[in-house]
């Protein structure tokens, strides 16, 4: 009498979870399905998932597993191959487009389009960062950053010193390495040297700490409560925004020095806040992109290819490669072939994020 007692309510119990969650999902469904008849363009196949938490448990699943791309491949086995399905991510409803003309589609109309990373890597990454503003203010920003950067030939001379010290290091080593690990290292070197003028080991190690603390909350669910992962980036934030402006106030050597004295074309110089942000974004962003693409063009370049070859020859033969100016570096012309190729193939992001700022119809 007792396990029949046990297995009647073990059946209750699991049918009023899959009745309620499965009412819930519905609801879920129906809001946003209805709120979309309102449009003039339908909604792409798919399902919103859970209210609020959407479709994030499956999202962090698969891109925490081996196998990343299965979100996308369930969608396809589920609704076919459509390259456009619709979710619910970051708190946010969302579509997922997936071939390379809807991507096109999307990246390219700043009408109906603007950048739109998840709430919380725009609360992580700072109001003034690049993650958090309007399409004409990305663009200004860029290219006032751009401009100094790119013609510096000190900061370049900072950049290779680090990068030859680390690889010489490497070459002394008499023990395999972790070749990405090593490039992180490199990559972080490069990132405090640029950024704060240093690369003492005290400051190497709290941008690691700043980092891995970081990181899991800038794509997370923006939940401020403790015990998530946005709760504890924030608080981490907090702490690197101090550092940060003691060092603006400090005025290091290198990048910082560069971005205090930008002007725009009405004199106009950054703020401390914009500043803050955006070394805050090259911490972020700037070790892992540099380190995987390190990484992928080792693993493919073919060290017997002829045109990468020859080229390195004749620059051997024309100029020491200790004397190479930046100007002859962008001169070069089959290597920055090669790395475009290797960003092309091994992107290191999952996603470019957008928002639809206007009703739009991207797959007629």
């Amino acid at each position: 009498m007792g396990i029949e007692l046990l297995r009647s309510f073990v059946a209750i119990v699991a049918a009023t979870y899959v009745i309620l969650f499965g009412f819930l999902k519905k609801i879920n469904e129906w809001y946003y399905v209805t709120m979309s008849e309102k449009k003039q363009n339908p909604l792409p196949p798919g399902h919103m998932g859970w209210p609020f938490i959407g479709n994030m448990w499956s999202f962090f699943k698969a891109s925490n597993s081996q196998d990343p791309d299965s979100f996308i491949d369930n969608l396809v086995k589920r609704y076919g191959r459509t390259s456009i399905y619709r979710t619910h991510l970051f708190g946010s409803p969302s579509v997922i487009v997936c071939s390379q003309e809807l991507c096109r589609k999307a990246l390219t109309d700043d009408e109906h389009f603007s950048y739109g990373y998840p709430s919380s890597a725009i609360q992580l990454g700072g109001k003034k960062s690049l993650y958090g503003i309007s399409n004409s203010e990305h663009r200004r920003l860029r290219r006032l950053i751009a401009d100094p950067i790119n013609g510096h030939q000190a900061l370049a001379l900072h950049i290779e010193d680090v990068v030859i010290t680390s690889l010489e290091e490497l070459a002394t080593m008499n023990r395999p390495i972790k070749f990405f690990n090593e490039m992180k290292t490199i990559a972080l070197n490069v990132i405090a040297k640029v950024s704060l003028g240093s690369t003492q080991d005290s400051i190497l190690w709290s941008m690691v700490k700043y980092y891995t603390e970081l990181s899991p909350g800038i794509l997370s669910m923006p939940i401020n409560i403790p015990g998530f992962a946005f709760h504890r980036a924030l608080k981490t934030k907090d702490e690197l925004d101090e550092r940060r402006r003691k060092t603006v106030a400090e005025r290091k050597k290198g990048m910082m020095d560069l971005l205090m004295e930008v002007e725009n074309e009405i004199g106009e110089k950054l703020e401390d806040e914009h500043i803050i942000d955006l070394l805050l974004l090259i911490l972020f962003s700037g070790r892992e992109t540099a380190a995987h693409t390190a990484m992928w063009v080792r693993l493919e370049l073919d060290l017997e290819h002829t045109n990468i070859n020859e080229e390195q020859q004749a620059i051997e033969k024309t100029i020491l490669p200790e004397s190479l100016t930046l100007t002859e570096i962008k001169e070069i012309e089959y290597l920055p072939k090669v790395i475009d190729e290797s960003l092309r193939r091994n992107y290191f992001a999952f996603a470019i994020y957008r928002k639809v700022v206007a009703d739009v119809n991207i797959n007629s």
